[in-house]
């Protein structure tokens, strides 16, 4: 008999069910899309802002939801309860990405079933590696997570020697257009991987707001639009939208990704990530080629 498990963050689904774990994750948060098998299990999270708002009016809602110590989602203890799970795994990352995890440590505490709560909240793409094999070994996966983990490296390194001798341009990557907020954490290190030299964002850093003008200033060769949580024709939706400001920026190329399969979530499709940024930044790259997703031109 498996471990009964729920999956609070998209990432974490996305991991349990790389590690063959699909059978056993019993509910999932509502943003849990991937893959397919995913989108049939039962949600024990609902997001709380009102839908249709604008990037600014949703950056408002959360800053202000925030402050005020109040949660982005809520979670139905109710249903929690009756899936009587024994592993509950989240994030304490990013308060706008799940429910926070002091309240899923708490509620943890008064499940009768006394799930574990794992948090996996990495900074870094090796981080993110770690995290595969901390709930690998927390599952009994340890064989699965380690070949999980190489098989990654060894994708990736063959990007980094495709890449390796070209020249690197200039690269914006951002994960916000209203305010605008340049992409930090692991996408950084994806651009350099690829053969990117991320001109603003901070490799391990939090993502940050700069204003048009600081982005300007830094003379992008090209610009990688990625709204957090979007795919690429949302992406592509909301960069038009701003389309005076991202020629103003005045680069070779504007193109607009899917960030919630490949960018926001630090799971396993980041390694698919670094091949679509190297398709971008090196479209005659062999091995840029094969990349999975698909960049959208806006400009």
């Amino acid at each position: 008999m498996g471990v009964r498990i729920v999956s609070l963050v998209p990432h974490a689904t996305e991991l349990l069910f790389g590690l063959g774990l699909g059978e056993e994750v019993v509910a999932v948060s509502h943003e849990c899309d991937h893959p397919p098998a995913a989108r049939r299990l039962p949600h024990v999270t609902r997001d709380v802002l009102a839908r249709e708002l604008s990037a600014a009016e949703i950056d408002t809602a959360v800053r202000e939801r925030t402050l005020a110590g109040e949660a982005i989602y809520e979670l139905d203890r109710e249903a929690l309860a009756e899936l009587e799970p024994e592993l509950i795994v989240t994030q304490a990352l990013c308060p706008v990405c799940a429910v926070s995890y002091e309240e899923v440590a708490a509620l943890a505490l008064e499940l009768p079933s006394r799930p574990r709560v794992i948090a996996l909240d990495p900074k870094t793409l090796k981080e993110s590696f770690g995290d595969v094999r901390t709930l690998a070994q927390a599952t009994g996966r340890l064989a699965a997570g380690e070949e999980l983990v190489r098989d990654a490296q060894e994708r990736i390194e063959r990007v980094a020697v495709a890449v390796g001798d070209r020249r690197r341009p200039r690269v914006i990557a951002l994960e916000w257009l209203d305010p605008v907020y340049v992409a930090g954490h692991w996408t950084p290190e994806l651009i350099s991987l690829a053969g990117g030299q991320d001109v603003l964002g901070l490799a391990g850093g939090p993502s940050r707001v700069v204003p048009w003008e600081a982005a300007r200033a830094a003379e992008p060769e090209v610009v990688v639009v990625m709204p957090c949580g979007y795919d690429a024709p949302r992406a592509h939706a909301e960069a038009s939208l701003f389309a005076g400001e991202l020629a103003g920026l005045h680069a070779g190329r504007v193109v607009a990704v899917d960030a919630a399969a490949y960018f926001s979530r630090p799971g396993p499709r980041l390694t698919d990530g670094v091949e679509l940024l190297a398709q971008i930044l090196h479209p005659s790259c062999a091995t840029a080629a094969e990349a999975p997703g698909e960049a959208i031109a806006v400009l």
